[in-house]
């Protein structure tokens, strides 16, 4: 991990499962996990956001840095996918704990194809709710007013 920021991934209880590390400056590959390590068996930051103070409610985003800024901007209940698939398992996770799903992906092509087709298999099993993050951008991108006022909906009300 030597030259890159070292993530800590907890699981759904808070035990210490795996770092990430990113690459800085950006080399290839941006980010290594440990080799056992599978990404589909993971929610990022889950265990913090179950604790949330609208523990009914849980934000999706797809890398930690996506996670770490809307929680800044003040909204704790936030989870990352460590990229732009949701694995059953996971689905399982979040269908397990909360009622209601704010899809906020990254704001490209592969974005807004996974947050169509993760709002298919979450609506049978939860409220979806999805978030339209403008074109090119992604949710550590954005300020925290705009971050604010695209989630300023009926979700947190």
């Amino acid at each position: 991990m030597s030259g890159r920021i070292v993530i800590p991934i907890h699981n759904e209880r808070g035990d210490l499962i795996a770092y990430a590390g990113r690459a800085l400056p950006p080399q290839e590959p941006r980010y290594k996990f440990p080799e056992r390590f599978r990404k589909s068996w993971a929610l990022f930051n889950l265990h913090r956001a179950v604790k949330a103070h609208d523990s009914n409610t849980v934000i999706i985003v797809e890398g930690f840095f996506d996670c770490l800024k809307v929680h800044q901007a003040g909204f704790p209940g936030v989870v990352a996918l460590m990229g732009s698939t949701l694995s059953r398992h996971q689905e399982q996770l979040l269908s397990d704990r909360f009622h209601r799903v704010v899809l906020m992906l990254d704001g490209d092509e592969a974005g807004r194809s996974a947050t169509a087709v993760i709002a298919r298999h979450l609506a049978h099993k939860m409220i979806v709710w999805t978030v339209d993050v403008p074109q090119a951008k992604q949710p550590d991108q954005l300020t925290t007013d705009e971050m604010r006022r695209l989630l300023k909906q009926p979700a947190f009300s």
